[in-house]
């Protein structure tokens, strides 16, 4: 599409993105959002009123607009009670909110809104985009394997609680029970969470368009058989800055919604020998117990190599009383930015808990992985990691399911030092380049993306 053909139909072709108000959700959204912005869309990035002071720097260029979801002084709780009222309150609330601003956006004499590209945790969206008569594309921000184990969850093909010890599910590897999603294990327990992760698919038919966070090449059997159920079904990921993937757009160096600027742990590795440090962080929502955060600590202090720890703030007073946050050997910082991080060239391994953005990221910037996974799709995340991509390690459990100090230990000699680090590394770097070939031009994500931009850019 030629540059002037482009703004001609920026003027009068607009997408409303609805992003979930978590960290891990705004990202690949915001950074879907930039994308259709370089194919002439004209964007308004939608968050909730209570999240809106975390997004500080999303370019200009993209509108910010909220909505109520009912708890504008707080937002989804992640316990089950709480967060139940969340979705309960925000699907009433939300609904009358996004179409005043429907409404709003649609009193504009120089563009119409020809789109919302809404979150699957969402999906009353999709019922108001319909309202208003103009395309619902549903943003699925797991990758397949999880996707379609929660589409079966909804389809009664796959029943809880579960009573097998193995599951052989269409295009998938086998599973075993370890390597399914957490809450098809708590069900009993907590019926409500795995209740709402299946939600997403319960009006998934009707989507104009189901857009994914992933790229062709890492689940291809998944989305090759998803699309004969789902034609609309389409790749549009690694959604990762451009600079730490294609390199293509110079001002994308980050995603935009980070709270904090901390350069302490970028300073500590400098003059670091290559791949010596081991990089730790267990996303912004994992609560370790504090016999698993001993076991770290100590697994860290008395392995051979570097390492930087990042424990948030409601974290750190777990940490034994005798360890030290800052030394010659390594640093605990409360934040970072992981994806600078991930691509210093001293970092040479990553232990994880194989959240879906982090293990794009890892993918991405080539570093291999020791998977400690904690809760929701973390655990097949695990599973693709260390068993089919084969990029990384996942480091066993005891009876009491803690990660020892000397299995920890042992995990990073496999990594850094013997030759099975040498294979997992190979293998990452050919991930990595299949990823920059899905963005890149010509690319299967990148002719997703022009594909459906064009679709209502008419």
């Amino acid at each position: 599409m030629e540059e002037m053909d482009k703004k001609k139909m920026a003027r009068r072709a607009h997408c409303v993105v609805l992003a979930y108000p978590l960290q891990g959700h705004i990202n690949p959204m915001l950074q879907f959002s930039k994308l259709l912005e370089h194919q002439g869309v004209r964007v308004t990035l939608v968050t909730t009123r209570f999240y809106y002071n975390n997004l500080k720097r999303i370019p200009p260029s993209i509108a910010l607009e909220t909505i109520s979801d009912g708890f504008d002084q707080g937002g989804p709780t992640h316990d089950a009670e709480g967060h139940k009222a969340y979705i309960v309150r925000s699907r009433e609330v939300g609904s009358a909110s996004l179409a005043e601003l429907l409404e709003k956006l649609g009193r504009s004499k120089d563009d119409h809104v020809g789109c919302v590209v809404y979150d699957a945790f969402f999906p009353w969206a999709q019922d108001v985009a319909k309202r208003f008569g103009i395309v619902g594309a549903v943003f699925l921000t797991q990758n397949m394997t999880v996707n379609s184990i929660y589409y079966h969850v909804h389809l009664g093909k796959l029943r809880v609680p579960l009573t097998e010890i193995e599951f052989s599910l269409p295009a998938m590897p086998k599973l075993q029970l370890q390597d399914m999603p957490s809450f098809l294990l708590t069900y009993v327990e907590h019926p409500y969470y795995l209740d709402f992760f299946v939600n997403q698919f319960s009006n998934i038919d009707k989507a104009d368009w189901v857009l994914c966070n992933t790229f062709y090449e890492l689940d291809k059997e998944v989305a090759d058989w998803i699309t004969k159920i789902w034609p609309k079904f389409r790749n549009i990921g690694p959604n990762i800055p451009s600079m730490f993937l294609d390199k293509h757009y110079k001002d994308d160096q980050d995603y935009g919604v980070e709270q904090f600027e901390d350069e302490e742990c970028l300073e500590w590795l400098e003059g670091k020998p290559k791949e010596s440090v081991v990089y730790v962080s267990f996303g912004s929502l994992a609560e370790l117990g504090g016999e698993q955060m001993e076991e770290v600590a100590y697994g860290l202090k008395e392995c051979s190599r570097y390492f930087l720890w990042v424990v948030r703030a409601s974290e750190e007073t777990k940490l034994p009383k005798d360890f030290e946050k800052k030394s010659e050997k390594g640093l605990v910082v409360t934040w970072c930015s992981q994806l600078r991080v991930l691509a210093h060239e001293a970092i040479g391994c990553f232990v994880t808990h194989c959240g879906w953005n982090s293990t794009l990221e890892t993918l991405c910037l080539g570093v291999p992985t020791i998977a400690i996974p904690h809760w929701s799709d973390q655990t097949t995340n695990a599973k693709l990691m260390a068993d089919v991509w084969k990029i990384g390690i996942r480091a066993p459990v005891d009876e009491n399911k803690i990660v020892q100090r000397e299995t920890l230990k042992h995990c990073i000699r496999e990594v850094m030092e013997n030759e099975e680090g040498k294979v997992l590394k190979n293998n990452v770097i050919r991930w990595k380049t299949l990823a920059l070939r899905a963005v890149a031009e010509g690319g299967n994500s990148y002719k997703n993306i022009v594909q459906f931009a064009e679709s209502f850019l008419q």
